[in-house]
């Protein structure tokens, strides 16, 4: 690897780290404890975000959760006793907002994921967790604070957001690893 790119990974992970350890580690425990006492959830995000939102279903899947994914025929009614789980960076995304909305007239708790502590999102949640990341309503002109792209330093926060979440919340569940790994699917 040539010096110029070994420096733009070391950049790069120094930012991801800066952004993890500006995140508030009593709110990812209470974000956790809402999952873990959740009857279901239903997780919700666009473009690269809901990417990294299925990833962490799966895991959410794995440890015996009764999740699903938006979109997914398979996605159950929410109501009472239920968490949506919806992640938008800008925290304007308009099809977002409207779920959140459909959510919490069903009963459902609101778990939002976002950038922008003033945005139109976190007035509609019942619980935010602020991931202070450069989104890509946030990433031009003097506003641009990443050597990686558009939302990129968001969606890459998530990734390593959700493997900590993953293991609070297999401590919180008393998942086993062997447990995890025989809910992992054979039609592969």
């Amino acid at each position: 690897m040539t010096k110029a790119g070994s420096g733009m990974f070391a950049t790069a992970l120094d930012e991801l780290g800066t952004v993890l350890a500006r995140t508030d580690e009593a709110r990812i425990d209470a974000a956790c404890a809402m999952l873990a006492g959740a009857g279901k959830i239903a997780v919700y995000g666009c473009g690269r975000e809901a990417l990294q939102l299925k990833g962490f279903a799966m895991r959410l899947y794995h440890l015996g959760l009764p999740v699903s994914v938006v979109g997914d025929m398979t996605t159950p009614p929410l109501g009472q006793g239920d968490v949506f789980l919806a992640s938008s960076g800008p925290g304007e995304t308009t099809t977002v907002l409207t779920l959140m909305r459909v959510a919490r007239a069903a009963g459902a708790k609101v778990l939002l994921l976002t950038a922008e502590p003033a945005a139109s999102a976190v007035k509609l949640a019942d619980f935010t967790l602020l991931i202070p990341a450069q989104t890509m309503a946030s990433d031009q002109g003097a506003a641009r604070t990443s050597v990686l792209p558009m939302g990129s330093l968001f969606e890459g926060a998530l990734f390593l957001l959700f493997e900590i979440m993953v293991l609070k919340l297999r401590a919180l569940t008393s998942a086993t690893p062997e447990a995890m790994r025989a809910r992992h699917t054979n039609m592969e």
